[in-house]
């Protein structure tokens, strides 16, 4: 208690008398008194509390703002390095935890609890000014004033310890005022400021503080415990009432326990504690009891050397008496507090965690919150920690901090709680962490933490029903508008929705596609609706590198990069794409959202980085990064609207409207350089309402105007980061994880190019098998570069033709050659029907046997340059393929820029779907004639057998097919006439009817340079067999079939290496069997479609390569028909479906002989017998008849041929010698000859009968071999019908 002018002298440094001595209050020296039995006790670290007398007691609401605020200002240091503690498997930063599972805030206000509850004072200081004229009388006044309020009525607070209270007198003098007003106007620091007066003013005040201890309160107090011992043991102990007086014997015990706690005396106290409370149970004095049970266990376990064990469970009694006996929570608290501390000392963490949670209520919000916290310190400090225990308690001392205004302490609570829920799969519990943070964020304008956390509920698959997912969505997005608007020229922020699937990018080169215009068909192309197909991006690549090396004469550059025009995750993304100037660039990304709210984009574009280069001058100038608003490098398409629906319901969309998620955005360069194309920037927002509009699921896509927002929307941007693939070639990538680059974002912007497109008019959709249709192709510069070079490659030559060099101009409109025919027709001679009309071609006015790949055919535009604007139509011809069902035919078209420094060529595709169906199968056999003589009388003239079967259903219409003409082309043979016997000009051929037709062919005159054509006309006129497009397609057929035999010869390239050393006769032998004689069979078939008759026109082609060997006009499927015969075969072609998808591939390779066969070898004679028909003699002048016979031989091949010919009869069967019984030949049974290469020798034979009748001569037998070898072959038999005569008797 200090006097006024005292109590003035201390506030000049903003400090009472008591807040002035308080720091000094802890002893430094070991303090020594004796006990009752005059034992000498020893008592360290003495504290002493010195307070202010307060006469009336705080008030609840105080204390709680008191209790409040000494939570609020504890709060963890900024910066403080996290403090992590390994719990199983677990790794948490907890950067408050202090030992023993305390924290600063826990530890003041258990403090602060515990001085409000102690309110009972021992001793009074008295301090007066030494200033006052009179201290003595002011001394008097102060201990009167001490005495009225310890032992008035009046005054109920505070309470004294005992009635003969300890005075002592403090004189307060300043001896040096001056100085000391001087050295104190930083009052805040007067005992740390270090000069000199304040060290001296502190020795002081310690000095005080030890005199006052040593020679007042410690004597007073050793005296007061051994009256109260005397008294105790005079008075008789006897049953008390529940309420004592001050003087009864159990509540001087108490206060000699009391006195002995306070000084360390914790033996005695015990005993008394002890002895008090079996007193106060007794009584039934449950208050009194409860206390002395509390202090008994706190002085039991602060005994030196224990001992005694702690007694627990006087503790739980006591907490126990206090809660449901007495009523009153705030002694519970506190020894709730007390047992919680000596537990966490013994490291019983998970009692101490039980009893602090046993105290948790609703009546106190911030204890409930701070003896929870404490709990879950105590669960992590457990010897196996249990970590979900701990971060459950640390949402419910969050809740409970919230709760009681502490925001602080509630996020950091869930934020370490969120430690042990994330990524675990508790993806409700992580929702509602993160949602709690962020709103305490957001509250405490930490609105970077407060997005963070909303964005972590946006970006996992949430498991909420849409309206919470929806209230999450509207939080996140106004947090963010909140967060934005404090930096509003700040980069744009990253935003969290929707996902991107960055691998998933799509970037197209060029203009869209146009559709078709009524018989105006566009080129296919390329497109982004088409998808990915790694065997087709394979045959372009194919395609593209086939004309390439034709430009290039035979190679392909070192710097060649095939043209993609789409790239994707499955496309060669190692370099950086070209894109040409003032021509956009589509990219398609692919957008999700998982949540099950849709969501709205609008003002969608592409963020980009563009560098200018000049790529056209010697010496690139400085380049200049330009930023990414710049349209005059590099103009930007936004979309208005994007909206993408919840993935559940795009699920069910994509299955009925087959929607999907991507948005393309285009770029439209200006200038070249290099453009780097980095994400994408957009405003998110919600849609307002339910989840459909109207009745109707919002589709996702782009919609203008359909869509209402709820007003809340965010700018923002994604990245789009593509990852390369790994790397897996040399040993250290494949040891190793290595990506490498993807460039699809990165093209580099080229100067202007030219930019081809094609129109197809009266292009057919389906076509009979071998069909020949004329339609339209119109190529058109659409650019402001002429092109020139314009090729087009495809792997099916055979299909197409724009016309040979021979070919007559067209007409430039397609409509003036309508109903006319595709050939070139003369009307003919009615004589000269069924006898060959000739011409003849060379294969290089058809681009064959140039040089040059019959791949790529170059497209004959009028100066070879089309200019910027220009458009021209030429005629290209088409065939049918020879089998039937659904084919696809790639075009490839190349063309490139005049500008010589330009080395980039551009390339457009086409894919052609045509339908065919099936028509007329052809079969043809060539075989040697018997008859020997021609032109030049050489044995050298065949027989041509040709099958032709009509093989169409009914269903495609046609009614009948006609023969009109038979034509064949080759370099030595030609046909010569027909020899059928019908008198019809033409041959018709209804369903499922065939026709034999015979021709006689003889070797050609003329040179080896031309093909010689010989045309035999069933009908009035004559279609030009060597010109366009008969001519063609037959050339072209013909290197299809040579590229067939050529790949089949290099098969076995090794083996002939090695068999280099055989004759080159061997060959000469083997070529004795083959011949080069092509057919050309051309019909017309007439259909009746919609009531009216159209005239379609075709060929088929059949390539004769060995006598005797039967050929087809598609050879794929003869082996089933030859093994299964015609019926069955047509059974087999029944249940074979109508129409198929096509795939062309290789034919296997086959080995070549190095040596003839027998059967080549039996070709190499060939023999014919001469005699009459008919013989007359008279058998009975002279009993035997000679008829002379004439064997001619004629040596097929240039090489020297021994022959030996055996005129005895083979007897095989009863038939022959039936036959050949009553029939010889005379003179010599055996010949030996030896034939030069094409030597006909004729050997004179004479045949003798006995009777008349029919004969057989045909029974020579003629072996052959080459002279340096030893084997014989016989010869096959030249002609199936027998060398008959007739032998009469006259």
């Amino acid at each position: 208690m200090a006097h006024e002018e005292a109590e003035r002298l201390t506030r000049r440094n903003n400090l009472s008398f008591a807040e002035l001595v308080r720091p000094f209050c802890r002893l430094t020296s070991e303090v020594h008194m004796r006990d009752p039995n005059n034992q000498l006790h020893i008592i360290k670290n003495l504290k002493i509390a010195v307070n202010n007398i307060i006469t009336h007691p705080p008030q609840p609401g105080a204390i709680r703002k008191l209790l409040h605020d000494v939570v609020c200002v504890n709060q963890p240091a900024e910066g403080l390095v996290a403090n992590v503690i390994t719990a199983g498997d677990y790794d948490l930063n907890i950067s408050d935890r202090s030992v023993k599972a305390s924290v600063p805030w826990y530890s003041n206000w258990k403090e602060t609890l515990m001085e409000l509850n102690t309110s009972t004072f021992y001793s009074g200081m008295l301090v007066v000014s030494s200033s006052e004229s009179d201290p003595v009388e002011q001394f008097l006044k102060l201990s009167q004033e001490q005495h009225r309020i310890q032992h008035s009525s009046e005054y109920s607070y505070p309470k004294w310890f005992i009635p003969n209270t300890l005075k002592y007198y403090v004189l307060l003098h300043d001896d040096s005022y001056e100085d000391y007003t001087v050295s104190n106007k930083n009052t805040d620091h007067l005992i740390s400021d270090g000069t000199d007066s304040e060290i001296k003013d502190h020795d002081r005040i310690r000095q005080f503080i030890q005199e006052f201890t040593f020679r007042g309160l410690l004597p007073h107090i050793e005296k007061t415990i051994r009256q109260l011992n005397d008294q105790v043991n005079v008075l008789n102990m006897h049953i008390q009432l529940p309420t004592y007086p001050p003087e009864a014997p159990e509540l001087q015990i108490r206060k000699m326990a009391d006195l002995c706690f306070l000084v360390q005396h914790y033996e005695l106290a015990y005993s008394c504690y002890h002895t008090a409370k079996k007193d106060f149970l007794n009584d039934q004095a449950m208050l009194y009891a409860a206390g002395a049970l509390e202090m008994a266990a706190v002085s039991a376990f602060l005994q030196p050397g224990a001992p005694r064990p702690y007694p627990a469970h006087y503790m739980e009694t006591a907490i126990q008496t206090y809660r449901d006996i007495c009523k009153n929570m705030v002694l519970a608290e506190r020894c709730v507090l007390l047992s919680a501390e000596i537990l966490k000392s013994q490291s019983k963490y998970s009692e101490a965690a039980a009893l602090l949670i046993r105290l948790t209520s609703e009546d106190s919000d911030l204890r409930s919150a701070l003896l929870l916290e404490q709990a879950a310190h105590c669960f992590i400090n457990m010897k196996s920690p249990m970590v979900r225990k701990f971060a459950f308690h640390m949402i419910l001392a969050g809740h409970r901090f919230s709760k009681a205004g502490q925001k602080k302490h509630a996020l950091r609570c869930y934020c370490q709680a969120m430690q042990v829920y994330k990524g675990k799969g508790w993806s409700l519990a992580e929702d509602h962490i993160n949602f709690t943070i962020g709103r305490q964020s957001f509250t405490l304008r930490q609105l970077d933490n407060a997005v963070s956390a909303f964005r972590h509920i946006l970006i996992n698959d949430s498991k909420q029903p849409p309206a919470q997912q929806g209230a999450f969505l509207r939080e996140y997005l106004y947090v963010y508008k909140n967060a934005t608007q404090l930096s509003p020229d700040g980069p744009l922020p990253q935003l969290p929705l929707p996902y991107i699937n960055s691998s998933a990018t799509r970037v197209f080169f060029g203009h869209d596609r146009r559709p078709a215009e009524g018989e105006k068909q566009a080129a296919t192309h390329v497109s982004l609706d088409q998808e990915y197909d790694s065997e087709s991006s394979q045959q372009w690549k194919e395609l593209e590198e086939q004309v390439v090396s034709v430009i290039n004469k035979g190679t392909i550059p070192s710097n060649f990069q095939p043209t993609q025009f789409c790239l994707n995750r499955y496309s060669d993304n190692s370099k950086f794409p070209l894109a040409v100037i003032e021509e956009p660039i589509t990219v398609e990304v692919s957008f999700r959202n998982p949540l099950k709210v849709p969501l709205l984009l609008t003002d969608l574009s592409l963020l980009w980085k563009f560098q200018p280069k000049d790529f056209s001058a010697k010496h690139d100038g400085e380049t200049k990064e330009q930023g990414m608003c710049d349209e005059d490098m590099v103009g930007t398409e936004a979309i208005e609207e994007f909206l993408i629906n919840s993935e559940e319901t795009k699920v069910q969309q994509q299955q009925k409207f087959n929607i999907s998620p991507q948005a393309r955005l285009k770029l439209f360069p200006h200038q070249t350089g290099e453009l780097h194309i980095l994400g994408v920037v957009y405003n998110l927002g919600s849609v307002q309402g339910a989840v459909s509009l109207d009745g109707i699921e919002p589709s996702i896509g782009l919609q203008t105007g359909k869509f209402v927002s709820n007003g809340l929307s965010v700018r923002g941007r994604q990245d789009l980061e593509i990852q390369g693939p790994r790397l897996n070639n040399t040993k250290e990538e494949k040891t190793s994880i290595k990506y490498g680059p993807d460039r699809r974002l990165d093209p580099i912007i080229t100067e202007e190019m030219p930019l081809l497109e094609v129109f197809f008019i009266n292009f057919p959709t389906g076509l009979l098998c071998g069909e020949i249709r004329k339609a339209y192709v119109e190529f058109v510069n659409v650019s402001k570069c002429p092109l020139t070079a314009l090729k087009v490659v495809s792997k099916h030559p055979e299909f197409f033709t724009f016309g040979g060099n021979t070919a007559v101009l067209t007409p430039l409109s397609p409509s003036a050659s309508e109903n006319c025919s595709a050939y070139k027709t003369v009307v003919t001679d009615p004589t000269s029907v069924r006898t060959a009309l000739l011409s003849s071609a060379s294969s290089a006015d058809f681009g064959i046997g140039t040089g040059g790949s019959p791949e790529v055919i170059q497209v004959p535009l009028p100066d070879a340059v089309l200019l910027p604007g220009a458009s021209v139509q030429l005629p290209m011809w088409l065939r049918g393929p020879d089998e039937e069902g659904v084919h696809e035919i790639n075009f490839l078209f190349y063309y490139e820029s005049i500008k010589k420094h330009s080395k980039i060529h551009r390339v457009l595709r086409h894919t052609a779907v045509i339908c065919t169906s099936r028509s007329l199968h052809v079969r043809a056999t060539v075989c040697r004639s018997n008859a020997l003589g021609d032109e030049e009388g050489r044995g050298d003239n065949m027989l041509l057998f040709v099958d032709v079967e009509n093989i169409n259903t009914s269903e495609t219409g046609v009614k009948e097919f006609h023969i009109v003409q038979v034509s064949s082309n080759s370099k030595h043979w030609k046909l010569q006439k027909s020899v059928n016997i019908s008198g019809d000009k033409d041959t018709k051929l209804a369903s499922r009817e065939r026709a034999k037709l015979c021709f006689k062919a003889v070797r050609c005159k003329n040179s080896e340079e031309n093909y010689t054509f010989a045309d035999i006309v069933f009908g009035n006129e004559q279609i030009i067999s060597s010109a366009s497009p008969c001519a063609d397609f037959f050339f072209q057929s013909l290197s299809s079939e040579f590229k067939r035999t050529h790949v089949q010869s290099h098969t076995h390239a090794s083996q002939r290496a090695v068999k280099q050393s055989l004759d080159e006769t061997v060959r000469l032998i083997q070529r004795c069997s083959e011949v080069d004689l092509n057919i050309v069979v051309l019909w017309k078939a007439y259909v009746v479609e919609d009531s009216k008759q159209l005239i379609l026109e075709g060929q088929h082609h059949v390539a004769l390569n060995t006598v005797g060997k039967e050929a087809f006009s598609f050879p794929q499927k003869q082996g089933f028909k030859k093994i299964l015969g015609n019926s069955d075969w047509e059974d087999l072609e029944q249940e074979l479906p109508e129409t198929v998808l096509l795939k062309f591939f290789r034919p296997e390779n086959t080995p070549v002989p190095a040596r003839p066969t027998p059967e080549q070898l039996s070709n190499l004679i060939k023999t014919s017998l001469h005699y009459p028909e008919s013989f007359n003699h008279s058998f009975h002048q002279k009993s035997l008849c000679l008829v002379p016979v004439t064997l001619l031989l004629s040596n097929c091949s240039h090489a020297v041929v021994d022959v030996m010919i055996d005129l005895r009869h083979k007897p095989t069967s009863s038939e022959t010698l039936e036959i050949h019984g009553s029939f010889t030949w005379l003179g010599q049974t055996q010949y030996k000859l030896q034939l030069k290469g094409q030597e006909v020798y004729s050997l004179q034979l004479k045949a003798c009968f006995v009777h008349t009748g029919v004969y057989n001569l045909g029974t020579p037998r003629v072996f052959a071999k080459l002279v340096d070898q030893v084997t014989l072959f016989e010869t096959s038999q030249q002609n199936s019908m027998p060398a008959l005569i007739i032998i009469n008797n006259i």
